[in-house]
Formats: structure tokens, sequence, C-alpha cells
């Protein structure tokens, strides 16, 4: 920035209030959540005293205004940006003022900047540096020549460094001199706020990333094939395709570079001359001009470029971060709220074939009561032997579900289940397949060592299939998040924010179903609002040792379980044939003497009131309001009432895989399966069809309407139908379709809505514990589009960028 435009007074740092601060957030996050700035605040006041969003968005309503847990997740992540961004604006106030270069005009535009990136481009030219090389000229006595060439070009360069060679301080000739000139002038250039801004947006709109195959890299690098030449505007990638492009890239097989538009030195030729335009450069056939539009072209590409590149690049990676992030919580949550098989014995399997089948026998409640191993494959081929063993098992501990894993050998153990239940029809039993991504995670953790320190690890496994059947919240809360396997890309995200977001994920279902505090194990009680590891466990050691809680007010007992700890966690944990029918539901202690009043108003007692739907919906509600408890609060109390206790997940339904499809060599276009939704992407769904690959419906086939998000069609764990449209032996990829009136290999002529379904002619290597570049043995690119997909329309941003360019 040129001198003059500080050399005016300086102020000296500004101070803010607290309070003005906390209205600026406010004000923003209600913006941003589509709420008043009086929500937000008190949401704030309540996170800042340690409440968690689900004890919130059940609990205080009324305070709140009625926030919901999606809004709440925002603002608490949106508060805690805007926050650092308040500290750093404060800190580069103080710089600049310490400087005494704070001005008035710097002043506004630094307190008006609206993100990080701005401030620190409002900084750039007073954030202390290394020695750079303009500082070196500047020390030389070089600064006034670069001034006096950019203020009058008439005369020429040359003549204008003559003066300046002085040897003694390091500038020995005219090119020395023009060199330290030209070094100021573009750190100048590349210091101007409002050029940045300029040029980022118009990088950012404009913008072009281009991969290749980096050389010789061709066979070792052949998953990515897709992107050996590959270019796409950066405004418009979509997430899995640039984290696809990233992790090409952080391997050595591609290169990658962002041009500043297709025709890349007509974008250069604009860039160049918005920065002449900035430092009042014009070609006007002057002595100096040429010197200058040159310093223009360098500080461009040697500059501005390289920085705005590393900058948008870094920008698009955090996006796509993001978005995977949030596919991976969703499919997470879908995940943990599968339908529950509920309270019944269940036998589980744990396929394999030289080591055998590991078995495991769970009663109603979970506890283990019976293993075994069995070798009914190769190389033992105890087939005989092996449904003995199992309808022993079966008879003697009432078995009613099998839960199979559906890792290697599942299929072959399917079978086994199959014909034990053909051969025994008394035992009334059905076979399940279940996930088990993780389990090998589980059996391996330090809590199944203390839950099940004298068994043997692979048995362990068997225990965690089960029991995932009977409960797969309670069970998966056992195993870290991103083990689970139902994310895009997520090794490739940050690990942080990843676990933050999973971690919230988990709280806000746990909470949403509830938890029996006299059955549930530790870990499950950690992700119950409020509760930290060391509290869970005082709340399990407490039970063993004094037996079961009879009321929540017992809890206050459990050493460390404080009264604000009780508030927090006591409308989450429920106590089932307690002394108090309310412990039961989600009622809130807080909140039972409105339910008391309810009971005199009805003049029936609390056992008769629950589940009395013709009465609790005939009372007048704001009779039951008062100071601490509104509308909302008593809706949400009748509502429990009427049915207490009431698990918000769906019916338990299991698929059925089609005997004799067992693997990918057993299947043929056109075959209709029932499959099990496995991992929902931005571009599509996977589906376990049996075959030890999972298939993937391409977001265009997954309906016959337009559909932009998969999830608003499919969510995992949802049994489905799908016809096979393409087999790809080699390899291991299955095209499947939803729309079972598709013909494999004829267009289906879909019309505007398949044209318009984004993604459809280019997708990255699979991702997510069970993708690609060796993180899972379920791996390979997502398909190019199917049979029945027309090509996406032209994509007419470059068009448009060159418009913009020739005017």
């Amino acid at each position: 920035m040129p001198s003059t435009e500080i050399a005016v007074a300086a102020l000296p740092a500004p101070t803010r209030s607290a309070a003005g601060i906390a209205t600026v957030i406010a004000d923003t996050i209600a913006a941003e959540i589509v709420a008043k700035p009086a929500q937000v605040r008190a949401a704030v006041e309540l996170l800042d005293e340690g409440a968690t969003v689900p004890f919130i968005a059940r609990y205080r309503k009324e305070v709140t205004g009625g926030l919901d847990d999606t809004q709440l997740r925002d603002l608490e992540s949106r508060l805690v940006y805007l926050r650092e961004m308040e500290e750093r604006r404060d800190a580069i106030l103080a710089s600049i003022a310490e400087q005494g270069k704070l001005t008035k005009p710097l002043l506004d535009e630094l307190l008006a900047a609206d993100s990080k990136a701005r401030l620190e481009d409002l900084y750039l030219p007073y954030k202390p540096k290394r020695r750079t090389k303009a500082q070196i000229a500047r020390e030389a006595g070089l600064e006034p020549l670069a001034d006096a060439i950019l203020a009058d070009p008439s005369v020429a360069p040359d003549e204008r460094a003559k003066p300046f060679i002085d040897a003694d301080k390091g500038v020995a000739d005219v090119a020395a001199a023009l060199d330290g000139a030209r070094a100021i002038l573009i750190e100048r250039f590349g210091e101007n706020a409002a050029l940045v801004g300029e040029l980022r947006q118009w990088l950012q709109d404009k913008g072009v990333l281009r991969a290749k195959v980096a050389s010789g890299k061709e066979q070792e690098g052949a998953k990515y094939r897709d992107y050996f030449d590959h270019s796409e505007a950066l405004a418009t990638i979509p997430s899995h395709r640039m984290l696809a492009l990233l992790r090409g890239r952080r391997e050595d097989v591609l290169t990658m570079d962002l041009e500043p538009t297709a025709d890349i030195e007509q974008g250069h030729a604009y860039a160049e001359g918005r920065v002449a335009l900035a430092a009042g450069i014009a070609a006007q056939g002057r002595p100096a001009d040429k010197w200058l539009t040159d310093t223009c072209r360098l500080a461009w590409r040697a500059r501005l470029l390289l920085n705005l590149s590393l900058e948008l690049v870094t920008a698009a990676r955090e996006k796509a971060e993001a978005e995977a992030i949030a596919v991976f919580g969703d499919n997470l949550k879908d995940l943990l709220l599968a339908a529950p098989a509920g309270p019944r014995v269940v036998l589980g399997l744990d396929p394999g074939l030289r080591t055998g089948v590991k078995v495991a026998v769970v009663d109603r409640t979970g506890k283990l009561v019976a293993t075994d191993t069995i070798y009914p494959h190769e190389p033992k081929r105890q087939w005989d032997a092996s449904i003995a063993a199992l309808k022993r098992l079966c008879a003697e501990h009432r078995v009613e579900l099998i839960a199979i894993g559906n890792g290697t050998a599942s299929r072959e153990t399917d079978k086994l289940a199959g014909e034990l239940i053909a051969k025994h029809p008394e035992l009334k039993l059905t076979k399940v397949m279940v996930s088990e991504a993780g389990a090998s995670v589980y059996s391996a953790s330090e809590l199944a060592a203390r839950e099940f320190p004298n068994l043997d690890v692979s048995l362990r496994g068997a225990v965690s299939i089960a029991r995932r059947l009977q409960d797969p919240l309670a069970e998966l809360v056992k195993i870290e998040p991103k083990a689970i396997g139902v994310g895009q890309y997520q090794h490739d995200v940050n690990p942080y924010a990843l676990a933050r977001s999973l971690d919230a994920k988990v709280e806000d279902c746990v909470n949403a179903v509830g938890v029996f505090v006299n059955t549930a194990s530790a870990p499950l009680l950690t992700r119950v609002s409020g509760l930290s590891s060391s509290v869970a466990d005082n709340i399990v050691a407490f039970r063993d040792q004094h037996g079961a809680f009879r009321s929540r007010r017992d809890l206050l007992k459990v050493p460390r379980l404080g009264e604000k700890t009780f508030e927090q966690c006591a409308g989450f944990l429920r106590i089932a044939d307690g002394d108090q029918p309310l412990d039961a539901s989600s009622v809130h202690p807080e909140a039972y003497p409105v339910v008391e009043r309810i009971v005199q108003a009805t003049g029936k007692p609390i056992a008769q009131l629950i589940g009395d739907a013709a009465t609790l919906r005939s009372l007048p509600l704001d009779r039951f309001t008062d100071e601490h408890f509104g509308l909302p609060t008593v809706r949400d109390i009748v509502k429990e009432l009427e049915k207490p206790g009431r698990d918000p997940r769906p019916e338990f339904k299991a698929a059925r895989f089609a005997d004799g499809i067992e693997t990918i060599g057993d299947l043929q276009p056109g075959m209709v399966l029932e499959g099990v939704v496995t991992n929902v992407a931005a571009f599509g769904a996977f589906i376990d069809i049996g075959v030890h690959q999972d298939g993937l419906v391409h977001i265009s086939a997954l309906s016959d309407k337009f559909v932009k998000d998969p999830r608003s069609v499919v969510k995992v764990g949802d049994v489905v139908k799908v016809k096979v449209m393409e087999v790809d032996v080699p390899r291991k990829r299955i095209a499947l379709t939803c729309r079972l009136d598709d013909v494999p290999g004829e267009s289906r002529g879909g019309g505007r809505d398949d044209a318009r379904q984004p993604n459809a002619r280019q997708t990255g290597p699979r991702q997510g514990g069970q993708g690609a570049a060796g993180q899972g043995p379920k791996g390979g690119a997502p398909a190019k589009p199917r049979p029945g997909q027309s090509a996406p329309p032209a994509n007419t941003a470059m068009a448009d960028a060159l418009r913009a360019l020739k005017r």
C-alpha cells in the first residue's frame, strides 16, 4: 500500500465492548439460521452455562423460542467461528495501532470485515514479515524510485534508476535498482485488499481445476484414470470429486492446477489488466509503460495467482470436507436410528472360512450366555455337525433371531442358517444379515477387553453382531464412529472436525431415543446429555453395588453427579418399573408439577392418565402453563403421556437375499433383488445385495423424479428392491437401479429430469470403510452413467467467463 495512504494521524486501538460484540454475533447468526436475535442470545447464554444442544432443544423451548437441534448445532458451530474472528479482529486492530498506522478509513474497513479472509487481506500490508526482497529494496532506498516510475511513466526506467546506483547499499547497477523497485511494486499490488478480494471472487467464479496424470503413474494409478486429463469449474465441482482429485494428488498420481479460465492466456490477460487498472497503469506508448505492464504481469502470475490458487483450493478442500462430514453424519444418524429387533434372544454368527464361524448367543437383555466355533466351510467342511451345534444352542436358549455378519463367507453362512431353519421349523427362527462394520475394531478395543476379559477376541465380534441386531444404537456407540464405515472419503477429511461432528450426531441420536439407566452400558451413558465418561462409569459402579435405581432422584447419590448434571441428563434417562411412573417417560423431573396439575384437573391417578389419549387431547393446555413452563413444554408433556417412552425408530424389518445369488459372478443384468442400503453418498447409494460387493445406484437412477439429495429417497438401513443393470466382474462394479422398469442396455430416454441430475458424468473413487485406495474390501470408483441416463446439459460457465473477459 502506498505510504501516502497512511500518512495521516494514527488512531489508538479502539475498545469494543463485549456486549456490542455479542450483539453483532447474535444478529449475524440469527440471519443465517432464520431466527430472531433474542432467540440466538438466549441459546448462546445456555450454551455458555454448559447446557447441551439436546437439552436445550428438548427442555428449553420457551427460552429459545423453539429452536430445534439442527438450528442449535449450526448456531454452536458458527458461534465458535465468529468468536474466533472477533478475537482475531481485536488482535489485528491492536497490532496496526501499535505500529501507528491505524487510520479512520482502515478502521472502518476492519470493523466492517465479515470474514476471516477479508480481515487477513486488510492486515496483509501491516503484518510483520520476514525480510522480503521488497523490504531489502526499501532499506536500500529504492522506494522513491518505484514511486517515481509509477507516478510518471514518461521517463525511461533506466534513466530514473541511475541516481539510485549505490554499491555500498547493494545496488550495483541499473538492473539491480529496477529489480528492487519492481519487487516493491509487486508486493504493493499484492497487498491491495480491494484488488485481492476482487480477483479472489473472480477466480472462484471462473477458475478451472485441471488434473493430469503424473509421468509414469498410468498403471500404478489406474483407479484414477477418469482424472488423467480432467478439467472442471472450481465453483461447481462436487465434493466427492474434489476429494478424489486431492487424494490422487496426495498419492502423487495426479498433478492439479487452478487455471483462471478455460482459455488460459485470455484469463491471465484479464487478471493482469485488473492489476494494472487498480494501480493506475495504462499502456500508452510511454517509455515506462512496458516496464510497468511487465510488473503487473509478474504481480499476477508470480504472486497473486499462486497465493489465491493455494487459498481457493484449500477453501474448496474445506468445503468438500464439510460436505463429506455432513454425508457421514447423516448416514451415521440413519444407522444409529435403524429399527431395533428389540429384546429377543439372538444367535450371532461372525462368518469365516479357515478360522471357522464364531457363534455367540445373547439373551433378551444382551447378556452373553453361550459361545462356540463351528467349521462348516472349507477346509474342514463340517456342515452337518455345524447345523447340529446351532440347533442345540437355539433350542437350549430359545433363540428367536440369527444375526449373520456380512463379511467373508457371509453368504455361505447365510445358506447354513437357511438350511437350519428349513430342517427345524419348530425352532421358529428368522435369519438377518447384519453389517459387521467396526465389529473387529470393537473386538480389539479396551472396552471389549473390560467387558469380556476371558473371551477370545474373535468371539467378541459375534457378540457385537448379535447385539447390534437387538439394538443398533446401544451397540454401535461402543465403536469409534469413523470406524463404522458409512462415510464418503472420511479418511481424507480433517479428523478433528469429523470426530466433533460425528460425536454430535451420536449424542443427538442417543438423547432422541433415551436410555434405560438400569441396563445401559457406560459407553451408552457417556453419550447422554451432561454425562462425562467418568460419571457414566460411576453410574454403572453404583448400580452394580446398590442394585437398580428406583427413581431418577436416586441418581443424585452417584458420586460427582450433582444438581447441574442431573438437570442436563435426567430427562433422557429412563427407569422402567420404578417408584414414579413418569420416570419411564421423557418428561423432565422439573416439569412433574405440571403433570400433577393435570392429574388434579382430570381427577385421574397418573397410572390411569398415561395412555388415555381421549382425556389428554380434551385438555385446555393453556390452563397448565406458568412462568416457567409455556405451551411448547405442556404440549410435549401431554404428547409424552399419550405414548410414554415411545421409540422414534422405525419398525424392525429384514431384507431377504435371493437364494443362489452369492457372488458377483452369479449376477445377471435384469435381475430384480432385495437389498439393504449400506452407504449414501452425494452421487448415489450403495446397496448390499448379498454378493460381498455392494452395488451402486447412481443418483440419476434412484427415482423417476429429479433427485437433488440421495438421502431424500433412501437412507442407510433401508430395505429396497433394485434391478441389476450392469456387472463388471474384473473391476468388481455392480450398477443397479431403483427404477424397476429400466431395461439393461437400452436408453431410458428419461427426459429433462435425467439430464438435470448433478454429478452424472464423472464420479470419484468410492470411500468410507468400504472404499477405494486400500480402505476396505468393497472398493472401486463409482461407475460411469448407466443405460437410461442421459448426459447432463453442456456447462455454460466457461462460455459465460469468456464473454465476460471479452467485455
